[in-house]
């Protein structure tokens, strides 16, 4: 297989920095496919190589509508020719769409929050009758918490769908979901890498409920320049152990997600609820270098996408070196 090489999948350069910065250390010869437009030929044979999907739900805030209609396209295309593909078809297909991710969770036995989907400004509202307490709503292809905002009531949520902030789906469904009051106001963020469990996250809600790890994320961060720098949003948990790691692994396994953070809140009496799967998943530098451990998210990554070309090629490649130094 002369000429295989790792493939990056992908439409947001900003986030796929670290994972060149991995790469280079490595010396793994890569490419990235950055998915804006492009023309596929179905009677031409992919080239060799692993095929990494990092195609996000968010793709259409950064002017890439079609992304992941388009990735679906891609990925049908190398899995047809027998390609190893890193985040498959289906994985895509949960990444774009909340209520498939919630309806795989529930039959793999993982407890979620109670959701109504809604097609229309009318049907919001008629399901929000079906809440007695404060509910949510939020996008059924969102990514980064987009359209999450909470109510209390009915009023405030019809103000807000018939007036000018109203941001709907871009795939015209929102979701109407029970707010999950928690203790302390944290999430708990889970990475795999290679279907296995890499480390947790403990994320801050307190600013609210937008939260993506990675520093190109935080663009309007509330750091004062004159001042003392607030504590990290994002900390990693030392030792962290769960019943969910276990049921997560496997859940993961049945769907093809090999890369990926799983999101879970805890209530007030200690009930967990699993509520996002992340398959183009990111990680907070600082978290992961005030835990001694630099660049390792990536770094795991980049290991991993290693492992697979070398095992498929049979490459002398440096997979594990700059970890094990």
């Amino acid at each position: 297989m002369d000429g295989a090489k790792i493939y990056v999948i992908h439409e947001n350069n900003a986030w796929v920095e670290p994972l060149r910065a991995a790469f280079a250390e490595r010396g793994l010869p890569y490419a990235e496919w950055f998915i804006d437009a492009g023309r596929l030929n179905l009677d031409e044979a992919p080239p060799e190589g692993v095929f990494y999907n990092r195609m996000s739900a968010s793709s259409h805030t950064r002017g890439h509508r079609y992304a992941p209609e388009y990735t679906a396209c891609l990925l049908a295309w190398l899995e047809g020719h027998g390609r190893r593909v890193v985040n498959t078809t289906r994985a895509l297909a949960l990444e774009v769409n909340k209520v498939a991710q919630y309806a795989a969770l529930n039959a793999h036995g993982i407890r979620t929050p109670r959701t109504v989907a809604a097609a229309s400004d009318h049907d919001i509202l008629e399901a929000a009758r079906l809440f007695d307490g404060p509910f949510m709503t939020k996008h059924n292809r969102a990514g980064m918490g987009l359209g999450a905002r909470l109510f209390h009531g009915i009023k405030g949520l019809r103000d807000y769908v018939e007036g000018p902030e109203f941001e709907p789906s871009v795939d015209g469904i929102t979701l109407v979901q029970e707010y999950i009051e928690a203790p302390e106001p944290y999430i708990t963020r889970v990475e795999f890498v290679g279907g296995r469990f890499l480390y947790a996250v403990r994320a801050d809600t307190s600013q609210g409920f937008e939260l993506c790890p990675a520093d190109a994320c935080r663009l309007d961060d509330a750091f004062c320049p004159g001042g003392e720098k607030p504590p990290g949003l994002f900390t990693v948990i030392k030792d962290f152990d769960h019943p969910l790691v276990e049921r997560y692994v496997g859940f993961l396994a049945a769907n093809a997600i090999e890369i990926a953070g799983v999101e879970f809140i805890l209530d007030k009496n200690g009930v967990a609820y699993t509520y996002d799967i992340n398959t183009n998943t990111n990680y907070n530098p600082q978290a992961e270098a005030e835990a001694g451990s630099p660049g390792m998210g990536m770094g795991a990554i980049a290991d991993f996408l290693c492992t697979e070309l070398a095992r498929l090629t049979g490459m002398d490649l440096p997979c594990a070196q700059v970890a094990a130094e």
